[in-house]
């Protein structure tokens, strides 16, 4: 999943939990890479995160974080494709409304 902050009419990217998941998640991930077999310092404990800690992070924690992202685009996925079939389904009848006032021009310009 590729995170853009790309301005939007919906809200803004601070607004978006999900991206605030996906900032966490990578964030976490480069802390763990960075960390080489070293303690994790916390703030709000006095006792630093040490091997075993982190091996519960990176077992259980991120792929949580990751399913949790994997199915959040599962349902921007779905939605997106019920909003291109409305689309579709008002242009379709656009089109034949469209058809339709141009058939009684030709029907009132040419009588049969």
């Amino acid at each position: 999943m590729v995170v853009t902050a790309a301005p939007s009419p919906f809200c803004s990217p601070e607004e978006d939990p999900f991206l605030l998941l996906e900032s966490s998640l990578r964030c976490i991930e480069r802390i763990l890479k960075g960390s080489a077999g070293r303690p994790l310092l916390r703030s709000w404990i006095e006792f630093p995160y040490g091997e075993e800690e982190i091996t519960l992070l990176e077992e259980e924690v991120l792929p949580v974080l990751q399913l949790c992202l994997q199915r959040v685009d599962a349902i921007d996925a779905a939605l997106q494709e019920e909003q291109d079939a409305r689309i579709a389904i008002e242009q379709l009848r656009q089109q034949l409304a469209a058809d339709a006032k141009g058939t009684d021009v030709l029907d009132a310009l040419l009588p049969l």
